[in-house]
């Protein structure tokens, strides 16, 4: 009898742990709302697959012969980014550079200098604090026969860095400014050791202790094999794992704006691809920062010369751009920062 009490007490106790963990999430859901909708929509669509079609045809582009870590090539893909926020008065943290410097000694023995590119739209009432929207702009590079323009990987996350940087600056301009600062950072040398993101979190430009949090975009435009015949998702991967509010708002967003199918499977500790260490977003998950890796998949182009820009479908790759936005806005216009409540 004695040990039977004992167990009811404490399935008892479990039972009523759960009810609070749960009243607690439902408050916390009930807490997210875009008070602010009808704003929200009118910049969300201001991005467009058009544009987005513009911007990953001319970053595939074979003058920039496929954006390898250090090269020329990559050189004059960084240029082409700082171009685009020079034309569209988009300021950067460091003046007039933009470019943050990657010195060689950074990486392997092979690779040559390079450079991340650094845009933001400043914060109105809370500058310090900063989201970071990340793409990385390096790719395979080229052959005696072939080159790899990474339409895809990662044209696809870079158009939608730059999309969205115009939304929040014509926001910012009309007097719907940020009331956190916005970052846009196109990082070099994912593909060799994610060694731009390591470079930027080791000499951060804001403070990693103001960083409210990392939405990370790394191939976005195309369709894997298990959604050949629901193509209306994206992969999220990290956005539970050290905030849970992260989690709910990305939600929220998804359901306000975009309504896409949210894929978790990759998130899972036992996925054997381990994608949650594999891009930029984990340096910064490193330094205690909530992150979003946002992804498509693999595919059969993947890292081949033949992830060209017509392979990918523009209207999911806008649809899945605006749900980035959605949550950036959500982000940094809240009247307080998320807070870090998961330890991983």
């Amino acid at each position: 009898m004695k040990l039977y009490l004992i167990a009811l007490s404490l399935t008892l106790v479990g039972s009523c742990a759960t009810l609070r963990h749960n009243e607690k999430i439902d408050k916390l859901k009930e807490s997210i709302v875009f008070e602010d909708e009808q704003t929200v929509y009118i910049y969300l669509n201001t991005i467009s697959k058009e544009d987005l079609k513009a911007h990953v045809y001319d970053f595939s582009t074979d003058e920039f012969q496929g954006r390898k870590t250090g090269e020329p090539g990559h050189h004059k893909a960084s240029k082409y980014l700082k171009d685009y926020y020079i034309k569209e008065k988009i300021a950067s943290p460091l003046g007039s550079k933009y470019y943050q410097n990657v010195p060689k000694s950074f990486f392997s023995e092979d690779l040559k200098k390079s450079q991340n590119v650094i845009a933001y739209v400043k914060g109105r009432e809370f500058p310090e604090e900063v989201i970071v929207i990340s793409a990385h702009s390096d790719h395979e590079g080229y052959t005696d026969t072939e080159i790899y323009n990474g339409a895809d990987d990662n044209g696809s996350g870079t158009a939608a860095v730059m999309e969205m940087a115009q939304a929040f600056q014509k926001a910012a301009l009309e007097g719907s400014g940020p009331k956190r600062s916005i970052v846009f950072l196109h990082l070099t040398g994912e593909e060799v050791g994610l060694k731009g993101s390591k470079y930027y979190t080791k000499y951060p430009v804001f403070s990693m202790r103001n960083t409210v949090a990392n939405l990370n975009i790394d191939m976005i435009g195309r369709i894997d094999d298990a959604h050949e015949n629901n193509p209306n998702y994206i992969y999220l991967i990290g956005s539970d794992r050290l905030s849970t509010q992260l989690h709910y708002i990305s939600e929220a967003a998804n359901t306000e704006f975009t309504k896409l199918e949210l894929d978790y499977k990759l998130n899972s500790d036992n996925d054997p691809n381990q994608y949650y260490f594999r891009s930029d977003h984990y340096n910064f998950a490193q330094k205690g920062v909530p992150v979003i890796f946002y992804f498509n998949g693999e595919h059969d182009d993947y890292h081949q010369p033949t992830d060209t820009p017509e392979k990918i479908d523009y209207e999911l790759l806008e649809k899945r751009t605006k749900l980035i936005f959605a949550t950036a806005w959500y982000l940094a216009n809240s009247d307080k920062r998320i807070v870090v409540d998961q330890d991983y």
